[in-house]
């Protein structure tokens, strides 16, 4: 009697697996809300876009990485694929309509913004810019022109880069984990002429600065920075800090608030070489390999008030810790640079559901935030 059951069964699975494939059957997905992420009352989270040019199928996917708001479109640095994404919402149901590619081709691009016609795109060995001038969101392939063409390559890959007051700014990270570097380019960001002319290193001693944002108000720029490993699961700490020209923010032989690394630099000092003028501390410590990564001011009228002002930052999360951290969204006040949990649940037990990398706030006032372990853009809003 068990082995007749058994055989049914076996028989209405083939013959649901036929209607599949022939009639085009799809098995029900799980729901457009993420009911594992965690967000205060009242918030919300959806996927805005998934998949983006890749193979849903294949290994690795799409890791979407930094983002850029133009006039409501949203464009996508995908670094693994070579490519940057638009992803129009031209009805407005705050979901992508389409993939489209705006660029491929690419030494793993990684930072984008735009300014006066041009798309700037930074790619792991180079710098360039293109236009669309029809609008189609596909580049105009006779607008290229590369404005810096000799990064150093290698190391923290990752190059990202903003254009504020009539410059360009570029970050590129370190060559090793610690290690005294021979190009003062590595460890530092660069400022450049909008044509790539003229660039010097504006401020150094940043490990691994993968975020870069201008504050909406002051004008200032915040960047985030990804502290060494190998020090234990508490040390160093990553880092916000406030970027200004010609400071060190300390790496590699200072970390946090001056803090002298004596286990790569065994030097001895009549001075302690970590104090300022000679160092800059970090403006806000945050718990060791979270690895933050994207991070924006929130200016926008749909949040809580609470919110206002706030910082908000991407934690892409640990690698090398015995208790695994980050995989979150927090939230820093930055009247008192308190920190706390916004958006959790990425990491569940040993489960490693997404990895947030980059944060932009939207037209509506919603966060847009990419996930490069998911492959997605999720949107939260607030109040919806």
């Amino acid at each position: 009697m068990n082995r007749k059951v058994s055989l049914i069964l076996i028989a209405l699975i083939v013959i649901f697996i036929a209607a599949i494939s022939y009639y085009g059957i799809k098995p029900s997905v799980k729901s457009e809300t993420l009911p594992d992420i965690k967000l205060p009352a009242g918030f919300r989270i959806n996927f805005f876009a998934e998949n983006m040019g890749g193979n849903p199928v294949s290994y690795p996917g799409p890791s979407p990485r930094m983002m850029l708001l133009r006039d409501g479109v949203l464009f996508v640095t995908v670094p693994n694929l070579g490519r940057v994404v638009a992803l129009p919402d031209r009805n407005n149901d705050k979901k992508a309509d389409e993939t489209i590619i705006f660029i491929e081709n690419l030494n793993n691009p990684h930072g984008i913004d735009y300014d006066n016609g041009w798309f700037y795109i930074a790619e792991e060995d180079k710098v360039i810019r293109v236009k669309d001038n029809d609008n189609n969101f596909i580049t105009d392939r006779d607008t290229i022109e590369i404005l810096i063409d000799n990064l150093p390559a290698g190391g923290h890959f990752t190059r990202t880069l903003k254009i504020h007051n009539n410059s360009l700014f570029v970050s590129i990270g370190s060559s090793c984990n610690v290690c005294i570097e021979e190009n003062e380019r590595r460890a530092a960001i660069l400022k450049c002429t909008l044509d790539g002319k003229d660039c010097k290193v504006f401020a150094k001693g940043l490990r691994n600065a993968v975020g870069m944002v201008i504050h909406p108000i002051t004008g200032q720029m915040y960047a985030t920075e990804n502290g060494r490993d190998q020090l234990g699961d508490d040390l160093p700490p990553d880092e916000i800090n406030l970027i200004e020209e010609g400071r060190n923010y300390g790496w590699p032989i200072c970390y946090g608030k001056n803090i002298h690394d004596t286990d790569f630099d065994k030097n001895v000092y009549i001075r302690d070489p970590c104090m300022e003028p000679f160092e800059t501390q970090s403006l806000i410590d945050l718990q060791a390999h979270s690895a933050p990564l994207g991070l924006a001011f929130y200016y926008g009228d749909k949040f809580p008030q609470e919110y206002r002002g706030n910082l908000f930052v991407a934690f892409h999360g640990s690698w090398n810790r015995k208790v695994p951290t980050g995989y979150k969204i927090i939230s820093i006040d930055m009247k008192d640079f308190s920190v706390k949990d916004f958006a959790t649940g990425w990491l569940n037990s040993s489960n490693v559901l997404g990895r947030p990398v980059d944060i932009i706030v939207a037209d509506d006032g919603s966060l847009f935030v990419s996930d490069d372990n998911a492959g997605k853009i999720y949107r939260i809003s607030y109040g919806e």
